[in-house]
C-alpha cells in the first residue's frame, strides 16, 4: 500500500514547525485537594491545560519506563522500526531511583503509537515499501501532536510499552492468530502483542461453570477491563427465575447472574488506573425475567434515595434523643428514661414518626445509659462514588432492550406479547406489548436505563448474516457485530480541518486512509480475552473509524445543529469518511486478501454497500432487503457541495474495487461516544452530540474535576456577526473574568476589610485566573 505526504516533508522529522512546552499537570477536587500532580510535562504548545492534564493523569504510563535504552535489531526490519528494550548497562551507572520511571513527553506517547502500528503493519505486509513505512509512523506522529485524531483509551494504555520500553509481563490467558500459520496460539506476553481493542461483544451460555458459561464471562470480562477495554453480552440465553434445572431445583434467574457481574465489574479499576469498567447489559425483550430487568436500575436508584434520606433523617433524630438526654439537668439513669424527661420523650416519639425502627431507639438509650453523649451514624450522599451507589447494584454498566419489528407492531396495534421459557420455548405468561413499552420509557425517564436496540433494522444493515446474527452491542452501542469479536476504534477531530472558511476535505480524506490501516494493523497485532474471540475477530477483522466534534464544526461554521443544512453536512462528511474507509479496506484486501468469511458473505456485503451508496446519492427508493429506509443524503442543503460530490465518489470507488478485491473488513466505522479522547483533542463537542452546556465540568473517576469551555463560541459569534467588543462580553459573561477584582461580594477591597495582607490577595489574584470554583482560590 503506497503511503502519500501530506503534512510531514522531512522523513524523521515529524514534529517540525511543533513547538513544545513543559507544564505542570494537577488535577484537584472541588474542596481544593489535589488528586493528581506531576511537573515538567512536556506537550504540544498548542494543547490546552485540560487536554494535558488528561494525557498525564489517563495515558502515560506510570511506572517502569527505563531511563536508558537501546535498538534490539530485527532481521528483515528497517532498523528505524527496530524495538527497544531497557539498556541495563547505561542504567547501572544510574543511582536506583532514577533508573524506571512515568513517561514525562508527548513526544513518548506518540512514538510508541505510531512506531508500533508501523512495525506491526511491516510484519502484516501492508506497505509497499520502507519509504511507506516512514510516512506512515511520520503522519501519524504528526496528527497525534496536532490532534487531528485519537485512538480509543486501550491503545494509548497498552499499544508500544512493548515495543518502545520492552515492559513485559506474564500472559494473562489472552489468545492470537498467528498471521503465518493461521493457528490459534495462546499469549506468553502481557504486552509484546497488546490489547488496542476498546469495544468486545462476548457471548454466555446458560451454563454455569464451565468455558463460555456465567462464571467464565466474569473473568473473561475482567481480562478486558484490566487493560482499558468495554464489553457486552446479550444474556438472553440464560433461563429465567424458576425455570427447570437438570438437578431438579429451579433457576434463581437472570437477575441473580447480573448483580454478580456487576459488582465484580465494580471491584476493577480499568486500564490498572482510575477509569470505571464499560459493560453492556442486554435482555431480549421476549424474556421470562424482561419486567424485572427493565425496572432494575429504577428500584436501585430508590434505594439510593432511600439510604441517602433515610440516613440523614435517622441521624437528625438520633441527635435530637441525645441533645434532649444532655441539656437534662437531671441525673444520667434519669435523663435517659423518656418517663422521666419529657424533652427525650417528645424526641423518642418525633423518632417513631420518622420510621426510625423502634430497636434502634431503644439501643441508643442504652448507649446513652452507659455515658455516651453521641453516636456516630453513618449518612449517604448522591455522589455516584460515594458509599450509597456501591451499596446497590445496576452501577456498573449500560442496559438496554433488544425489541423486534413484531413487538413494536404489537405495541402500535395494543396486542398481546408472549414471554418465553429459554429452557423449551414455552410460554411463560402474555402481557400487553404497549404496557412493556411504557415500562421501558418509565424506566428511561427516571434513570436513563434501560436503552433500545432495534434487532430487525439492525440485522437488515448486517454484512456477514451467514455467520448469524447481530445479537449484542459494546458498552456504548456504536459496535454491533457477531458475538465473540472485537472492534478498535479511532476518532477524527472535525474542528482540526475547518481553515479559512472552509472543512479542507482532501486532508480529512488523507487521515481517513491512514487511520483505516491503522486500525487494521491493530487487529493484526491484539490479543484477544479468549479463543473464540480471537478466532472470529480475526475473520472478520472489524475496526470503527469515527469522528468528532461536529457540534463544534457546524457551530464554528454557523449553522444550526438541529438544522437541515446541519444534518446534511454531517451526512455528508460521515458518508466521505465511511466510503473512503471501506475503499481503502477494498484496497488492502487487494494486496492483502479479504477478511476470511468475505466470500460466505459476498452478496450480503455488496448489497449493503449498495445501500449506502444509494443513500449518499440521495435516493429514496430502489433499496435491497430494507424495512426501514434511511434518511437519504441531501445534497442541495450541504453547506460545501464539494463534501457530497466528493462522497459519492467514495462510494462509487467502495462499490468498484469491493466487487473485485472484496474487503479487508467486514466493517470499517462507528461513532463512538469520544469522551476521554475527545478531551486531549481539545474537542469542543465529543461524538456526534450538540454541547449541551458552552461550561461544563467533568467529574473524573477517581477524584477531580475539569472545567471544559467551548472555544467555538467566538468563532460562532464573528461568524454570526457580532463584534470583537460584543463577543468578549458575551464569552466572559459565560466563562467569567477570572478575576476578583470587580466581583460584587469577594473582592480585593473585601478581602483587605477582612484582614488578608497583600500576598494573600496576590496568590488568591492568580489563582482566579485557571480557577473554576471559589474554593480552589485558597
Amino acid at each position: 500500500m503506497r503511503i502519500e505526504r501530506t503534512f510531514v516533508k522531512s522523513p524523521g522529522k515529524p514534529y517540525e514547525g511543533i513547538q513544545f512546552a513543559k507544564v505542570s499537570s494537577e488535577i484537584r477536587n472541588t474542596d481544593g485537594s489535589v488528586v493528581f500532580f506531576l511537573k515538567n510535562v512536556e506537550v504540544p504548545s498548542g494543547w490546552s491545560q485540560v487536554a494535558a492534564d488528561v494525557l498525564a493523569q489517563k495515558y502515560f504510563r506510570k511506572a517502569g519506563v527505563p531511563a536508558r535504552l537501546r535498538r534490539v535489531s530485527e532481521k528483515g526490519v528497517p532498523d528505524f522500526l527496530w524495538r527497544s528494550v531497557a539498556d541495563k548497562a547505561a542504567l547501572s551507572a544510574l543511582p536506583e531511583n532514577q533508573r524506571y520511571g512515568s513517561e514525562i513527553s508527548a513526544r513518548q506517547v506518540f512514538d510508541r503509537i505510531a512506531g508500533t502500528w508501523a512495525y506491526w503493519g511491516w510484519k502484516e505486509g501492508l506497505f509497499s515499501c520502507e519509504t511507506d513505512a516512514q510516512t506512515f509512523f511520520d503522519e501519524i506522529r504528526y496528527m497525534l501532536a496536532t490532534q487531528k485524531a485519537a485512538p480509543n483509551s486501550p491503545q494509548w494504555f497498552n499499544t508500544g510499552l512493548h515495543w518502545s520500553y520492552g515492559i513485559d509481563g506474564s500472559g494473562q490467558g489472552h489468545y492470537y492468530v498467528d498471521h503465518v500459520t493461521e493457528s490459534l496460539v495462546k499469549s506468553k506476553s502481557a504486552y509484546e502483542r497488546p490489547q488496542p481493542h476498546a469495544c468486545f461483544i462476548q457471548s454466555v451460555d446458560d451454563d454455569l461453570v464451565n468455558e463460555g458459561g456465567i462464571m467464565d464471562l466474569w473473568t473473561r470480562e475482567a481480562r478486558l477491563f484490566k487493560f482499558g477495554s468495554g464489553t457486552g453480552t446479550n444474556f438472553s440465553n440464560i433461563r429465567g427465575q424458576n425455570e427447570p434445572l437438570a438437578s431438579g431445583g429451579k433457576s434463581s434467574g437472570l437477575m441473580s447472574f447480573l448483580k454478580i457481574g456487576d459488582r465484580a465489574a465494580g471491584a476493577i479499576k480499568s486500564g490498572g488506573t482510575t477509569r470505571r469498567a464499560a459493560k453492556m447489559v442486554i435482555c431480549d425483550i421476549d424474556h421470562p425475567d424482561i419486567e424485572d430487568f427493565i425496572t432494575w436500575k429504577v428500584r436501585e436508584e430508590q434505594k439510593v434515595a432511600s439510604l441517602v434520606s433515610g440516613s440523614k433523617t435517622i441521624s437528625g433524630a438520633l441527635k435530637r434523643i441525645f441533645d434532649a438526654i444532655n441539656s437534662s439537668d437531671q441525673p444520667r439513669e434519669q435523663a435517659c428514661d423518656p418517663r422521666k424527661n419529657k424533652e427525650l420523650a417528645g424526641a423518642v416519639g418525633n423518632a417513631k414518626r420518622s420510621m426510625v425502627p423502634e430497636p434502634l431507639v431503644n439501643r441508643v438509650l442504652q448507649y446513652a445509659v452507659q455515658g455516651y453523649a453521641e453516636i456516630d451514624f453513618t449518612t449517604y450522599d448522591t455522589d455516584w462514588e460515594g458509599e450509597a451507589y456501591a451499596s446497590v447494584s445496576g452501577q456498573n454498566s449500560n442496559n438496554s432492550v433488544r425489541v423486534t419489528d413484531a413487538f413494536m407492531q404489537a405495541v402500535k396495534e395494543d396486542g398481546k406479547w408472549r414471554l418465553v421459557r429459554r429452557t423449551d420455548g414455552a410460554i411463560v405468561s402474555e402481557v400487553r406489548a404497549s404496557d412493556l413499552w411504557e415500562e421501558i420509557g418509565h424506566a428511561a425517564w427516571a434513570c436513563a436505563d434501560p436503552g433500545v436496540q432495534f434487532h430487525d433494522t439492525i440485522n437488515a444493515w448486517h454484512t456477514c448474516p451467514e455467520d448469524g446474527q447481530i445479537r449484542g452491542s459494546n458498552p456504548c452501542s456504536e459496535y454491533m457485530f457477531l458475538d465473540n469479536t472485537a472492534c478498535n476504534l479511532a476518532s477524527i477531530n472535525l474542528l482540526q480541518f475547518f481553515r479559512d472558511g472552509r472543512f479542507h476535505a482532501e486532508e480529512f480524506v488523507h487521515v481517513t486512509t491512514l487511520l483505516t490501516a491503522a486500525l487494521e494493523i491493530s487487529v493484526h497485532m491484539a490479543q484477544f480475552p479468549s479463543k473464540s474471540t480471537a478466532e472470529l475477530s480475526h475473520r472478520f477483522r472489524t475496526i470503527g473509524l469515527g469522528h468528532a466534534n461536529i457540534g463544534g464544526l457546524l457551530m464554528s461554521m454557523g449553522i444550526g445543529y438541529d438544522s437541515k443544512k446541519g444534518r446534511a453536512t454531517c451526512a455528508a462528511i460521515t458518508a466521505l469518511m465511511c466510503g473512503t474507509s471501506y475503499s481503502v479496506s477494498a484496497e488492502m484486501a487487494s494486496e492483502l486478501g479479504p477478511f476470511a468469511g468475505y466470500e460466505d458473505n459476498r452478496e450480503h456485503m455488496l448489497r449493503v454497500i449498495r445501500n449506502h451508496r444509494r443513500a449518499s446519492y440521495g435516493e429514496r427508493g430502489g433499496y435491497e432487503g430494507l424495512n426501514i429506509l434511511p434518511v437519504p443524503l441531501e445534497q442541495a442543503e450541504c453547506c460545501d457541495q464539494e463534501l457530497p460530490a466528493l462522497a459519492r465518489k467514495s462510494w462509487d470507488k467502495a462499490l468498484e474495487l469491493g466487487s473485485k478485491h472484496g474487503f479487508r473488513n467486514a466493517q470499517t466505522s462507528a461513532i463512538a461516544p469520544t469522551g476521554t479522547i475527545g478531551i486531549v483533542m481539545d474537542c469542543d463537542t465529543m461524538g456526534i452530540e450538540p454541547d449541551y452546556s458552552l461550561v461544563k465540568f467533568k467529574k473524573l473517576a477517581g477524584g477531580g474535576y475539569f472545567k471544559i469551555i467551548n472555544g467555538s463560541v467566538p468563532r460562532a459569534l464573528g461568524v454570526l456577526g457580532y463584534s470583537d467588543d460584543q463577543v468578549e462580553e458575551m464569552v466572559n459573561y459565560a466563562v467569567g473574568h477570572g478575576s476578583i477584582d470587580e466581583a460584587p461580594y469577594i473582592n480585593t477591597a473585601s478581602l483587605e476589610v477582612l484582614g488578608f495582607g497583600r500576598r494573600q490577595i496576590d496568590s488568591i489574584s492568580a489563582a482566579a485566573r485557571s480557577a473554576f470554583d471559589i474554593r480552589f482560590l485558597i
